[in-house]
């Protein structure tokens, strides 16, 4: 093997242990990991947040198919017992929050439309 060597990087990014060809990198918090791993993601959010609504049926269309509660919350119900709760599911996916965004971003555009945009609450 070679001569270790530990180099910073800049901007407050983690340390990274040089051996031969590989590269270890040690990180110093929970959410610097986090960042280092949601970072391939952040141009398909950013790709959903850049979405226009200016068309009646693409607003429509969201509507309908963005479902209004996450639709994997149950309860678990045994001869008129609650045996158990399954929590919702949609907070663990990552784009959460943009699609949420996109479905308010629909039936805001309907709202100002003047339709009626109640059979989608």
């Amino acid at each position: 093997m070679g001569s270790t060597t530990i180099s910073w990087q800049r901007d407050r990014k983690a340390p990274q242990e040089q051996m031969g060809s590989m590269t270890v990198t040690y990180f110093k918090s929970g959410a610097c990991l986090r960042n280092w791993l949601q970072a391939p993601l952040q141009p398909i959010r950013a790709a959903i947040d850049n979405v226009k609504v200016g068309d009646p049926r693409l607003a429509h269309f969201l509507c309908r198919w963005i479902p209004a509660r996450c639709p994997f919350e149950r309860d678990v119900v045994l001869f008129g017992h609650k045996v158990m709760h399954i929590p919702p599911m949609c907070k663990l996916n990552p784009f959460y929050d943009q699609v949420v965004g996109l479905r308010f971003r629909a039936l805001s555009f309907l709202a100002e439309q003047g339709e009626d945009v109640s059979r989608y609450l």
